[in-house]
Formats: C-alpha cells, sequence, structure tokens
C-alpha cells in the first residue's frame, strides 16, 4: 500500500520478555522486563507496551507538526501526547492491546485543536497500522 518506502529498520529481540532489544544500527539497546502486573519481577528493563506508546505518542505528535505546516498554522511549541498503553487479554483468544492517546495543545482555540487531532489520527502511520485491529481514543487533554 505505500507508494514509496522512505526509511527502513529493524530490530531484534532475544530472550522474550526477559531479554534484550537491539536495533540494526545499534541506536537502540534495551533491556527488557517483565512488569509484575504481568507475572513478571519487574526489572529495570522496559517493555513492549512502554516502547510502543513512546513510538505511537512521538509519531502522533509528529503528524500534528506536519498537519500544521501543510495548513500553515502553529503548533504550540509545548505540544505533547502521552499515549496509554494497555495489554489484557482478547474475549476470542490471546492478548490485546488498548491505546489512549491524549494531547495537550495550551493556548490553542478547542475547535482547532480537536480538528487537528482527529486529522493527526488519519494520518499517522501508527493510526493506519492499529485502526480497526485495536481500541485507540485520542483526545484534548
Amino acid at each position: 500500500m505505500l507508494q514509496s518506502t522512505l526509511y527502513t529498520t529493524s530490530a531484534t529481540a532475544t530472550g522474550g520478555r526477559e531479554g534484550r532489544v537491539t536495533s540494526q544500527d545499534g541506536k537502540l539497546d534495551t533491556v527488557l522486563s517483565t512488569p509484575a502486573e504481568l507475572g513478571g519481577a519487574g526489572g529495570e528493563g522496559t517493555n513492549p507496551e512502554q516502547m510502543f506508546a513512546a513510538g505511537y505518542a512521538a509519531c502522533f505528535l509528529s503528524a500534528m507538526k506536519f498537519i500544521a505546516m501543510q495548513q500553515k498554522t502553529t503548533l504550540p511549541a509545548d505540544a505533547t501526547v502521552t499515549a496509554t498503553v494497555g495489554i489484557g487479554p482478547r474475549e476470542d483468544a490471546g492478548f490485546g492491546l488498548e491505546v489512549g492517546l491524549k494531547v495537550t495543545l495550551p493556548g490553542m482555540d478547542k475547535t482547532a485543536a480537536e480538528a487537528l487531532i482527529a486529522t493527526a489520527h488519519a494520518t499517522c502511520p501508527y493510526s493506519h497500522a492499529t485502526r480497526g485491529n485495536l481500541d485507540i481514543t485520542p483526545e484534548l487533554a
């Protein structure tokens, strides 16, 4: 479905939730630990849900910046996106995720802010990848 690929990367996980993940270029090299809520020891490492939340938040904010630039509007310099990722058992089988996106746009008109969030949700690659598969709730804080 891509017209062209602009960037490609990869990461390798070893040891699962109690292992390590590294990117092909070595810029990401992170220890993983299973949270106590999922039956793990809750060690010093991060986990896939935290990494997904970080990636989604950064990508969604970038989508808002892109839309604002296209619309020749100013995005507040202190705009933030907080992605909250939950994991739990699905009714059918296995586990699933849910995502909440809380967007802060200080000083921006509420109607304009909500329109920007909706357009970003229609534009963001993470939103595209998860649409129809996860419950995603973007909202203005």
